[in-house]
């Protein structure tokens, strides 16, 4: 599985962005959208952006796998943010005419809510003197370990088996790339990378993947699903590629820069909804290969391992159509 950049802060947008005083189609109760302009921003022309690779930017959660307890472990992305009131006088600040001319200080031990006692700074953040110090967002991206019986991250819980180190992974077919392939992955596999977890009971499962009953839940490694074909870097035609194409039916595009930025847009930077019924990841076969024989009878036996183990080398139409007898 080849290995791009690593989600370790807040990405840009490819193009300039501008705030309109409309209600949010994308966060609920946010009273203001952000929307791109035509000019590429200058962190996207300094990251080379039009020699970057393309791909598509997954709905889900942010995950990451380092070690923890001397062995490969998932970790769940955990932003430190600013007490409520704060969080207010940050606001606030950001839509002011000053924001141009000053800068907000922040004294992070007494502005921000106290974090767990394992949690750890996302990698790129800035730091002074040992400190993290908050993005211009007010917000310190970080993560925390997911323990195997954390019910607040039992869904993260239920893609990982630390007895086996092992991890449920969704990315295409080595010999097709257009098939989809779900497999059991060796967590050593996806050390240092960061990954998406989608399902049942993340962001609303846009891709319909399981059920209430049956929560079905997958790991994407951040930069699998390469994006083809796209037109050239304008408003306008990612606009049409979006709207019109069969391969524009998904929520965004991360650019891989060679530098290791990653630069993105979403749909609602061009005005455009997400969620949609018919998403591109759900127009591709799947196959599953999980090759676990060895470990079956050591399984829980309503694990998603050892669900995807009955339907081991079946192929279905599209993902939304897999379903456990159970």
């Amino acid at each position: 599985m080849k290995r791009l950049g690593s989600v370790q802060r807040k990405m840009p947008c490819v193009f300039v962005t501008e705030v309109k005083e409309e209600p949010s189609a994308k966060r609920e109760h946010q009273p203001f959208k952000v929307l791109a302009t035509e000019t590429i921003s200058h962190k996207a022309l300094d990251a080379d952006i039009y020699s970057a690779i393309p791909t598509e930017k997954v709905d889900g959660t942010c995950c990451y796998v380092t070690t923890y307890k001397d062995q490969p472990y998932l970790w769940a992305r955990l932003d430190r943010n600013p007490t409520n009131k704060l969080k207010k006088d940050l606001q606030n600040f950001l839509h002011s005419k000053e924001t141009q001319k000053v800068k907000f200080f922040w004294n992070v031990e007494e502005d921000f809510k106290p974090a767990p006692e394992c949690w750890i700074p996302a990698k790129e953040i800035e730091q002074i003197n040992g400190n993290p110090v908050p993005d211009e967002n007010g917000h310190i991206p970080g993560w925390v370990p997911v323990e195997k019986n954390n019910k607040q991250y039992c869904w993260h819980s239920s893609v990982v088996n630390y007895e086996f180190e092992i991890a449920l992974v969704l990315k295409h077919h080595p010999d097709d790339s257009g098939l989809l392939e779900i497999s059991a992955v060796p967590l050593s596999d996806l050390l240092e990378q960061t990954l998406e977890l989608i399902g049942t009971n993340i962001n609303g499962n846009p891709y319909g993947l399981g059920s209430k009953k049956h929560p079905l839940h997958l790991l994407i490694p951040h930069g699998a699903f390469q994006v083809r074909n796209l037109p050239s870097l304008k408003h306008n035609d990612l606009l049409s590629w979006f709207e019109g194409c069969k391969e524009g039916k998904i929520e965004g595009i991360v650019w891989h820069c060679s530098n290791g930025c990653l630069i993105k847009v979403h749909r609602h930077h061009l005005g455009l909804r997400w969620p949609i019924p018919d998403t591109y990841m759900n127009s591709k076969p799947v196959i599953i290969n999980m090759n676990l024989n060895k470990c079956d009878s050591a399984f829980d036996i309503k694990c998603l391992f050892n669900h995807f183990s009955k339907l081991d080398n079946q192929k279905f139409a599209r993902l939304k159509d897999i379903i456990f007898d159970v």
